[in-house]
């Protein structure tokens, strides 16, 4: 059995904090750009990407700003003509086009990677639909959890695409974001810790590719190793810890801040839940297994 270990080699104390998709006046958030990164600094966020609707923030408009000792990572919220997407790490403006596969291949023909937001957003909990995150390709994760959504229609949560798409041999990773929009009631409701010891836009984007990250809603995650077959998830704060499986069972849990669990014969992936108070939640990325 061979486990694919995204987190291969992380060292603990290289964990960084921060959010993928906030927006500022320039669209439809309520906040100048400044007052945005001042309140993810106080946060205590390590980086953070402006996303406005259809407009590049950049390393020249970030120039412009205190940073507040924040990493801060070119990007551009894709809206107009389909389902919304992150251009993460976006140098230049990729115009909006019905065909959205068109505009992953135009995003991956640069220096940054596409992830599509809130797919269960509105009343039919349809923005993004199940057949059109299959037939697309190319793109690196989906909005596993997007905060605001859960003031609006539809759901915040997306695992159940995940799944589908992870059990289909898709590899996607997840990402939990804010997608700010009002002052203080969108701040701080999830985020992506990215194990890397290289504070810059290119270690922390690098990480996520390999999918060196977690998502999470307010449990920490402390260590995460695997040996032989099994895989172990250590949290801070997790009151219950399931090992999830195609297509979505959970086959292992364990009512404790720690799980260790022996990878399942026939297993395609595995992931983690952690599960604390209040609905707080960090999500692992799936370990893939072939030859079991």
């Amino acid at each position: 059995m061979k486990i694919e270990n995204p987190y291969a080699g992380v060292k603990k104390g290289t964990w960084l904090r921060g959010n993928l998709h906030a927006h500022t006046t320039a669209s439809d958030g309520q906040q100048p750009i400044q007052k945005v990164i001042d309140d993810y600094a106080v946060l205590g966020h390590d980086f953070l990407m402006i996303s406005d609707h259809d407009i590049v923030t950049g390393a020249k408009d970030y120039a412009k700003l205190d940073a507040r000792g924040l990493v801060l990572i070119p990007g551009n919220e894709i809206s107009r003509w389909g389902p919304h997407l992150l251009h993460v790490n976006a140098t230049h403006m990729v115009e909006p086009d019905g065909d959205r596969q068109k505009v992953v291949d135009t995003i991956n023909a640069g220096p940054g990677f596409a992830v599509f937001n809130h797919p269960n957003w509105l009343a039919d909990f349809n923005h993004c639909s199940m057949e059109n995150l299959a037939l697309w390709h190319g793109y690196v994760g989906i909005e596993i959890f997007n905060g605001v959504i859960g003031r609006l229609d539809g759901s915040p949560f997306a695992t159940d695409k995940w799944d589908k798409l992870l059990s289909a041999g898709r590899r996607i990773w997840g990402f939990a974001n804010d997608d700010s929009h009002a002052a203080k009631i969108d701040l701080g409701l999830g985020w992506n810790v990215v194990a890397t010891a290289n504070r810059s836009v290119r270690g922390i984007l690098t990480a996520m590719r390999r999918g060196s990250f977690y998502a999470s809603t307010g449990v920490t995650i402390t260590d995460i190793a695997v040996q032989g077959s099994r895989i172990r998830v250590q949290t801070k704060d997790a009151d219950r810890i399931v090992a999830v499986r195609e297509v979505g069972k959970e086959f292992a849990w364990a009512d404790a801040k720690t799980l260790t669990v022996e990878v399942p014969v026939g297993a395609k992936y595995v992931r983690f839940e952690c599960r604390g108070r209040g609905g707080r939640t960090a999500w692992t990325q799936p370990f893939f297994v072939s030859g079991a």
